[in-house]
């Protein structure tokens, strides 16, 4: 009854707190428009109450689109809006929002109503009574927030926070950026190797042969919804998994969105100002990709959805992964996730995800290193089947008496836990599957979640990083359950202390990681300081000892990992203090190149280096440009025949971004005008193995092969093209006019037909049609 009232009291306060925070941010835009307003008055008074009524519906807009993102984010929109790209926008909001009338009817709703109270004031009150009221309202409204001690984030004015974060983002860049960083000043994260402990081994039969690695990450996997947390109970595979495994229980993601996952678990690496995959100069690092490449390991990565999403295809390129497999290369023996009512698919779902994978596993040498990302337990939360995993749901509530979760939870989000239930049985199915493989014996498997999902509300402030974390193998001699606090950033480093201390591994000298290893203590601690990235560009959280900071509160962190406000002036001070030193450092070595030397760095392909003389002619064409836009004046370039300049411009983007596959294409273009074919075909055959289906690809090696005389070696890519799917009609009237210089005009002139049946108004093929009869 007590903890009732409790709450309504909190939910009437938090409701006054957002009307008292619309109306000041309403009373500040109103002033800072009372200017445009009186000038355009002056002119025409008219059109400056046409256009004040214009600007305010506008706002309205505004604030309704940032709410609407809040209610399904759980999160205010802030200064992670400048952190995606405008096709990432649209593809997260066409993944989260059902597009329909119902969808449009608030953008409609609330400017009529604005429209309304404007005609309601002017009809039936006078002016004074309206000023009475303001002051009444003012007065009132402030007494409440000087005397108020609630606040939340959320209680926020949806414009006032995207505002305020947008400006604390940009004043502490350029602090930050500025600053100098006083301590060691060469690379202040290098230590020795040694220095990281093998906490691992004990755990473990050591081989002789170096063991697989097989690293899952599953979208949207917090720690509430595996074993007893309180939405546990759909997830019966990876609960059996616990007692077979290695099982942090305290474990964080350092990052509140998929964005910081890869380079943190692969690579312990800093943020940068918007995360490390967001960064246009990516500095020098080493990775788990790298170093185990360098080892002889066959390395991939694999997921559903597009892997430049993110920039995810940028950190893996700049690895040398050796095996990318995203949406654009799964073939025609797979099926994407269906449309969902807006026609948006992530991809293809976590069943596909994992049967991929299976069928790569004997065309690459062993060791091997896989990465596997999930994707199904994202919205719209759609795979195959979802019917039948929604009656196993209604199943395991009627049967399943121990379920913490209340009817009207299991009602809200049933096609969640259906989608949870869905991933856990696509997890056993493949796990079942590889254990029947010779090298299953071999293998250590990964598990952990990208951070905790979304649109189900969140406790506190610290279960959006709370993630599980495992590691399963045959090869384990004893299993464990650990409630020492960890995070993604030790993963790299034990695993690799690990590997290297146990097997035959090349030496590794010095690291710079960010973790200092997994503490495999038994009983709760917490002996790291962990920052946490919540969105792009918001580094406001941050768990030091027993304690949270979030957003300049102050959280008290129990052995169940839940947190309860506190307040101690001394305790926020000093995690304050230190986090802005954390950000110090990050800022610099990022910045400044300053991770992990390059001249120590043999485990990623070097970068092209450039002449004091190039570095001038670069600045004057591309200074303040993006790749995109540079890439353009390397083709206006290229176009008239300033083949060096070109060429130089190609370069520079592929040292900072090497998966660029239209630069691969001008620098391979470039490279057969001037006559260089095998120069040329190993641009164009690197970009084909990266975008197979991308469709220009294959008309520039059509060409290069008609211009070098190989046009036999057509066959070849039209087959794989056909393999991808590519439905470019071009492809086919290149490969026709190779076997035309083939002298197989019988062959030609079949393809022809085939594409003017298609085609049949085309002007071109049907000419070249009747040239060769």
């Amino acid at each position: 009854m007590i903890k009732d009232q409790y709450e309504q009291t909190t939910y009437f306060i938090s409701i006054v707190s957002r009307l008292v925070n619309d109306f000041f941010t309403g009373l500040l835009i109103g002033l800072i428009l009372f200017p445009v307003y009186s000038l355009v008055s002056v002119i025409n008074k008219k059109a400056g109450k046409y256009l004040i009524k214009f600007l305010f519906a506008l706002i309205v807009i505004i604030n309704v689109s940032l709410v609407k993102y809040s209610l399904t984010t759980l999160l205010n929109l802030g200064a992670d809006l400048l952190g995606y790209s405008n096709k990432d926008i649209y593809t997260t909001i066409k993944s989260s929002e059902a597009f329909s009338l119902a969808y449009f009817l608030p953008f409609i709703i609330f400017p009529l109503l604005l429209f309304s109270i404007f005609y309601f004031l002017k009809k039936f009150i006078s002016k004074n009574i309206s000023i009475i009221s303001a002051i009444i309202l003012f007065i009132g409204f402030g007494i409440f927030k000087l005397t108020s001690h609630s606040y939340h984030t959320q209680d926020s004015n949806k414009i006032a926070y995207l505002v305020n974060d947008v400006y604390k983002f940009k004043k502490e860049k350029n602090e930050l950026n500025s600053y100098l960083f006083s301590k060691r000043t060469d690379y202040p994260l290098l230590k020795p190797f040694n220095e990281t402990e093998d906490v691992l081994a004990p755990f473990f039969k050591i081989a002789n042969e170096k063991p697989n690695i097989i690293i899952i990450i599953v979208e949207g996997l917090g720690a509430e919804f595996v074993g007893s947390g309180s939405y546990g109970g759909f997830t019966p595979y990876l609960d059996s998994l616990m007692s077979k495994s290695l099982y942090w229980e305290n474990f964080v993601s350092n990052a509140g969105r998929t964005f910081g996952v890869l380079p943190s678990i692969l690579g312990s690496l800093p943020y940068g100002d918007k995360g490390f995959l967001e960064l246009e100069k990516v500095p020098s690092h080493i990775s788990l990709l790298s170093v185990l490449k360098a080892n002889n390991y066959t390395t991939s990565f694999i997921t559903g959805d597009r892997a430049e999403f993110d920039n995810k295809n940028r950190f893996l390129e700049n690895n040398q992964t050796d095996i990318i497999i995203d949406e654009s290369n799964f073939g025609k023996d797979f099926i994407k996730t269906e449309k969902n009512i807006d026609g948006f698919s992530w991809g293809y779902a976590d069943e596909q995800i994992f049967e991929k994978t299976l069928t790569t596993f004997d065309a690459k040498k062993q060791p091997r290193f896989d990465v596997i990302m999930t994707l199904s337990n994202h919205e719209p939360f759609e795979f195959p089947e979802k019917e039948s995993f929604i009656q196993k749901v209604d199943s395991l509530v009627q049967t399943n008496h121990s379920l913490k979760i209340s009817d009207n939870e299991i009602t809200s989000y049933k096609d969640i836990f259906a989608t949870l239930l869905y991933t856990d049985t696509s997890i056993k199915n493949f796990m079942e599957r590889y254990s029947q493989r010779p090298e299953y014996t071999n293998t250590i498997f990964i598990i952990t979640g990208d951070h905790r999902l979304i649109p189900v509300p969140q406790k506190d402030k610290l279960c959006r990083f709370h993630v599980p974390l495992y590691i399963f193998s045959p090869m384990l001699t004893k299993t464990s359950k650990f409630k020492s606090v960890s995070s993604h950033w030790d993963v790299a480093p034990s695993l690799l202390s690990f590997l290297m201390k146990n097997y035959k591994f090349n030496k590794l000298e010095e690291t710079s990681w960010m973790g200092k290893g997994l503490d495999t203590a038994v009983k709760y601690r917490n002996l790291k300081k962990i920052p946490l990235m919540k969105y792009k560009g918001g580094i406001n959280d941050y768990i030091y000892k027993e304690y949270l900071l979030s957003d300049d509160e102050l959280y008290k962190i129990d052995e169940s990992f839940n947190t309860y406000k506190i307040e101690d002036t001394i305790v926020l001070s000093e995690l304050k203090d230190s986090l802005k030193a954390f950000k110090k450092l990050n800022a610099y070595i990022t910045l400044n190149d300053k991770i992990y030397p390059d001249l120590m760095n043999i485990y990623i392909k070097k970068k092209v280096e450039f002449t004091k003389d190039e570095l001038l002619t670069i600045k004057n064409l591309a200074d303040g440009l993006n790749n995109d836009q540079t890439f353009l004046v390397a083709r206006e370039l290229a176009f008239n025949k300033e083949y060096n300049k070109a060429l130089l411009l190609c370069n520079y983007i592929l040292n900072i971004q090497s998966d660029h596959p239209d630069v691969r294409l001008l620098k391979g273009r470039i490279n057969a005008w001037q006559g260089n074919y095998n120069e040329a075909e190993l641009e164009f055959l690197n970009a084909l193995k990266r975008h197979p289906s991308y469709d220009e690809i294959y008309l520039a090696l059509f060409d290069l092969y008609w211009w070098s005389n190989q046009d036999n070696k057509s066959i070849e890519i039209y087959k794989k093209a056909t393999e991808n799917e590519v439905t470019n009609s071009e492809v086919s009237y290149k490969l026709a006019k190779a076997y035309e210089r083939m002298n197989d005009t019988l062959k030609a002139q079949k393809i022809m037909d085939s594409i003017i049946k298609i085609y049949p108004e085309n002007i071109e093929y049907l000419n070249h049609n009747q040239s060769l009869e």
